[in-house]
């Protein structure tokens, strides 16, 4: 796709300064910008950068005034850095607005598909399966019988979702994400080998959730898994069967959530963090990366560690952890003056 630069002043309503019909195909950093490409610039240390770049076009502030001559076409803004962000969004969706269907694919005829969809090859569509208006499902995704997908939702390449799943409007599953497997249930007989218990429940995605790259989130054994409204779930994480997360958490890279546990509202949880099931974490809980909880946390904790405890508390241990080796040689050095001390006085 090609832009002018006259094109692009009319999306951020902002003004030319240079050639109107110049053109851009390409996004790209200012120190790094090359013919045909578009870039901006909002951060004062990268000012340097505008009389070298080789970019087409520049989106600058308003208030941005050459020191010396540019080769840059301008684009001046209220705010660059909104701008910019604006269009990268703009970008996106004409760059993501497929429609149609391309072959081979699989469709129920007891499925209903809403209008102005994008199902791509090789997609297979289930039984009773209710997608709403504007979804777009890319190349082999798997829609398993009894789904319902809102409207505005995106399911990328490779997405599997398994049946009886609900997933609500404008939400997102990237690339490789399993909706509904089997939560891990398996119960020892009398022999001591694992029967796996039947998980008959299935997953809820409210409205507004985006879901990582390669993420899982398993049905529940009864009833529901839930994922609130709001929700931002980064890549690679593992949500288990029954656990129900508040809205607008965000969950960073790697993190995983055991069985029936019950994540609050607004939380910020890092990466590489275990949490345990059957626990309660409370509204507006910060969760530091690579800390593991085992316990319930009231609303508004902040920890850090594993196991894991307040967050001050563990920067204030920290002084005294990496202290450690000197502490104890200091140690061994008073005591063993006391015994040289003691050993004089006998």
């Amino acid at each position: 796709m090609k832009f002018t630069a006259k094109q692009i002043a009319e999306i951020l309503q902002g003004e030319v300064v240079g050639n109107q019909e110049e053109l851009v195909s390409k996004l790209s950093k200012i120190e790094e910008g090359e013919k045909g490409s578009l870039t901006f610039l909002a951060n004062p240390k990268y000012n340097s950068y505008i009389y070298t770049t080789k970019a087409s076009i520049t989106i600058v502030n308003k208030s941005f005034i050459p020191e010396k001559e540019i080769e840059t076409t301008l684009i001046k803004v209220e705010d660059a850095y909104k701008s910019f962000s604006t269009l990268l969004e703009y970008y996106n969706q004409v760059k993501n607005n497929k429609v149609g269907r391309e072959e081979p694919h699989y469709i129920s005829k007891t499925a209903n598909i809403g209008s102005n969809e994008y199902i791509g090859a090789f997609s297979y569509i289930g039984e009773n399966v209710v997608v709403g208006e504007n979804v777009k499902i890319y190349p082999n995704s798997y829609i398993g019988d009894n789904v319902t997908i809102g409207d505005n939702c995106v399911i990328f390449a490779g997405v599997k979702i398994y049946s009886e799943t609900v997933i609500g409007k404008n939400c997102k599953i990237h690339s490789g994400s399993i909706i509904g497997s089997d939560g891990f249930g398996f119960a020892p007989d009398e022999n001591g080998e694992y029967k796996a218990v039947p998980q008959t429940g299935n997953v809820i995605i409210e409205d507004n959730v985006d879901i990582g790259s390669n993420s899982t989130i398993d049905r529940a054994t009864l009833g529901s898994t839930i994922i609130r409204k709001g929700v931002k779930l980064d890549n690679q994480i593992q949500i288990a069967h029954n656990v129900e997360v508040g809205k607008n958490t965000v969950i960073a890279s790697q993190s995983g959530i055991a069985g029936s546990t019950k994540v609050g509202e607004n939380c910020m949880i890092g990466g590489q963090v275990g949490i345990v099931g059957h626990i309660s974490i409370g509204n507006n809980v910060k969760i530091q990366a690579q800390s593991g909880i085992g316990r319930n946390l009231k609303d508004g904790d902040v920890v850090q560690g594993s196991p894991a405890f307040g967050y001050s508390d563990w920067n204030k241990s920290y002084v005294h952890f990496k202290n450690l080796p000197k502490t104890i040689t200091t140690l061994n050095r008073i005591e063993k003056e006391l015994n040289s001390l003691k050993n004089r006085n006998e």
